[in-house]
């Protein structure tokens, strides 16, 4: 029997109705079968909804059923934010030689180069990028030098930003969010910052 929600085949209920948003979050990569990777694609490619995206990239980075290489390849071209990028990167890994993955990451590693100088203080995208799941995965699984290259340059970027934005908050082996810092803490120190350099 399967376990795949029956609210996220309905293509006529409005994305936003928080059944189908509870659905989605509740759903677990196990209780997936190819036969519903159709419906979850069809969800992340008319979706307006980024963290709708996020989540089924999540759900599917690990799923080894061939089909889903094309999924994955139309998930790198269309992600703009490098956490997700690497989500996607992380699924074309399964299906795709060391020399092709060579490639886009050496794009990524000029596009991330670029961050460091538009937006010197995005610290969250640096630690979502050094979270359990996404880096740091790669590496050990695959051992290739292009993703130790990329985690070095991530790190090198993060080490580079001021006190005051690192260590707020990291995620673990699947994803979710582990919060360091209070929210309390956070503000107050990211506060002082800006007013102290009267940004």
């Amino acid at each position: 029997m399967s376990r795949f929600p029956k609210i996220l085949s309905d293509e006529k209920l409005n994305e936003r109705h928080i059944d189908f948003r509870n659905a989605l979050y509740n759903l677990e990569s196990g209780d997936l079968t190819p036969e519903n990777f159709d419906c979850l694609i069809r969800i992340y490619t008319t979706t307006k909804q980024l963290d709708y995206r996020n989540r089924i990239l999540k759900l599917l980075y690990n799923q080894t059923y061939s089909k889903l290489q094309s999924f994955f390849e139309l998930a790198y071209k269309k992600e703009r934010y490098l956490d997700m990028k690497i989500y996607a990167l992380r699924g074309l890994a399964l299906f795709s030689e060391e020399k092709d993955i060579e490639k886009l990451v050496n794009k990524l590693k000029g596009t991330l180069a670029k961050r460091e100088q538009t937006t010197p203080y995005n610290y969250q995208e640096y630690e979502l990028l050094r979270g359990k799941n996404a880096l740091p995965f790669l590496v050990e699984k695959y051992k290739y030098t292009s993703f130790k290259d990329l985690l070095e340059q991530v790190n090198e970027q993060y080490d580079r930003m001021p006190e005051a934005f690192k260590g707020h908050f990291t995620t673990d082996e699947n994803g979710e969010t582990v919060n360091l810092k209070t929210a309390e803490e956070s503000s107050k120190l990211l506060r002082d910052f800006f007013d102290q350099n009267k940004i």
